[in-house]
């Protein structure tokens, strides 16, 4: 019998979560009072056992309760029971943006500010991100890249990591992605934007391609940044880091910058033992200008 408990912020994706393992054939039971936690692992082990793969959802709703359940799940674990806990996140101002969208409050807000509710919450199932065997960062996942990263953990069962990568395309002129870890400056190579016939075509496009990966010098920086990602990448598991965003910038965001990042994301794919995305911010940007 396979066990997976979901639980994280409310608003990061908990409710997709179990929706996207139901698909995968797992029974799902979601908010279960936690006094009848012990009882219903003791049921799902006896019987026929018709569902070999249960899904748990906990969250803030359950309350105080919830250490119990904790220990209740560390218990179970010492006897041997195959138990997995899934812990999904999202940066605060995410958060914000999606309940302001959906028009809900946080379950602690109360009558106060959204951000008090969320800081509220974090803090109070902080011990649950600790004993997370999964955790999935959904700040800039789309819902078919959590189901994606979902599959590949709890299907294929492949090695996971607990860190996103986002290899991330963007234009100068439109500022610097805020939420950067790593900033990459392609502007020294050959610009296509200067043909016109090139100039209405994007990175995706096999003219453009072609057309930067010519020079030598945008294969070398391809091996090296690679070589730095692959180096860092542990080192940044190692110390419990979650998302990472891998920014590449060109001047419009639109040509040099996503030839780049479309290599960059198709080299990583080579023994992925992370979540990974590519995304162009500004590809449409400025379509009669951009370079």
């Amino acid at each position: 019998m396979k066990y997976v408990v979901v639980t994280g912020m409310s608003g990061a994706g908990k409710a997709t979560a179990l929706r996207c393992l139901e698909d995968m054939g797992y029974f799902c039971v979601d908010n279960l009072p936690l006094p009848l936690l012990e009882k219903f692992f003791e049921l799902t082990e006896g019987g026929d056992q018709v569902h070999q793969q249960l899904v748990l959802g906990l969250d803030i709703r359950n309350g105080q309760t919830l250490h119990q359940a904790a220990e209740t799940i560390d218990l179970l674990k010492e006897e041997g029971k195959d138990i997995s806990i899934l812990y999904l996140d999202a940066d605060d101002t995410v958060l914000l943006k999606r309940y302001k969208e959906t028009r809900r409050i946080p379950p602690l807000a109360g009558s106060d500010r959204i951000e008090m509710g969320i800081n509220r919450e974090r803090s109070q199932i902080s011990f649950l991100k600790e004993k997370a065997d999964y955790i999935i960062d959904t700040s800039r996942l789309l819902t078919w890249e959590l189901n994606r990263t979902l599959e590949s953990i709890f299907h294929l069962e492949r090695q996971y990591d607990n860190l996103f990568v986002t290899v991330l395309s963007f234009g100068f002129k439109y500022g610097i992605p805020s939420d950067a870890d790593l900033v990459f400056d392609v502007r020294f190579l050959p610009n296509p934007y200067y043909i016109e016939a090139l100039r209405p075509k994007t990175g995706n496009d096999p003219e453009i391609r072609q057309f930067v990966m010519q020079s030598p010098e945008a294969g070398q920086f391809l091996d090296k940044l690679e070589d730095m990602i692959r180096f860092l990448i542990p080192n940044y598991v190692r110390e419990g880091k979650h998302s990472l965003v891998i920014a590449i910038g060109c001047t419009g965001g639109k040509h040099r910058s996503v030839t780049l990042a479309n290599g960059v994301y198709l080299r990583l794919q080579e023994n992925q033992t992370y979540g990974l995305r590519v995304e162009h911010r500004d590809l449409d940007k400025d379509a009669k200008r951009g370079k």
